[in-house]
């Protein structure tokens, strides 16, 4: 049988200040996805809310706005799998061997504080299945608790996209707080690349995490590698 694999993308559109636009990163979408068509899995896309899922404007310029991220807009069959997301309560965990959290700026907004996503990411998890995040997509791992009430993240090594990146990309004073300083008081053992912007990986068992946008398609395969 196929593998499966349940990505969870936002429904925010900007931030708490409407003036400044945000939503998923596309190309956290696009490459992994990519990376797990090529591999045969059957891809599924849920959000906090179901529905629409609004993009990110940075993320369809130069550099990021790539082929497959320019493959993906051209593509109605594609777009059309933005505007109809299933909602939590519509997934059952146990159909998924593994759970990939996209990221944008948006994610801080309505990934952390979701109970439905928590509650199929522990499922996943205790499940013996594989949890993943690039990027902001971490955000969604910050609350989430196993059945014994400790953190997921808690001693594990994880990555996410770092504070000296939010300051270096000009939002630190937009974001409505810190996800790495989050991560560490949950117990995370939070690791990030020297240099900022370069892909960073950091697998810890049936948990990989990716660091920035440039670490999507690392970090599919290396989600990749675990479920063959």
């Amino acid at each position: 049988m196929s593998r499966r694999v349940l990505h969870v993308v936002t429904n925010i559109a900007s931030y708490d200040d409407p003036s400044h636009p945000t939503g998923l990163w596309l190309s956290e979408l696009t490459h992994a996805w990519h990376v797990f068509a090529e591999h045969g899995f059957d891809q599924r896309l849920v959000s906090p809310a179901g529905g629409a899922v609004p993009l990110e404007p940075r993320s369809l310029k130069f550099p990021n706005y790539d082929k497959t991220a320019k493959a993906w807009r051209a593509d109605p069959a594609k777009m059309a799998l933005l505007e109809d997301t299933l909602n939590p309560d519509e997934v059952d965990a146990a159909d998924y061997d593994a759970i990939y959290f996209t990221g944008g700026h948006a994610v801080m907004y309505d990934f952390q504080t979701s109970e439905g996503l928590q509650r199929i990411t522990r499922e996943v998890y205790e499940n013996g299945d594989v949890v993943s995040s690039v990027c902001h997509g971490y955000c969604g791992l910050l609350d989430v608790t196993l059945s014994d009430g400790s953190h997921l993240i808690a001693g594990k090594r994880m990555t996410g996209f770092s504070w000296r990146e939010e300051e270096l990309a000009k939002v630190a004073d937009l974001v409505p707080y810190n996800a790495e300083a989050v991560a560490k008081e949950r117990g995370g053992l939070y690791e990030k690349a020297r240099l900022p912007f370069v892909s960073n990986v950091v697998v810890d068992g049936r948990l990989v995490t990716g660091q920035n946008p440039g670490s999507a398609k690392a970090t599919a395969k290396a989600v990749a590698t675990l479920l063959t």
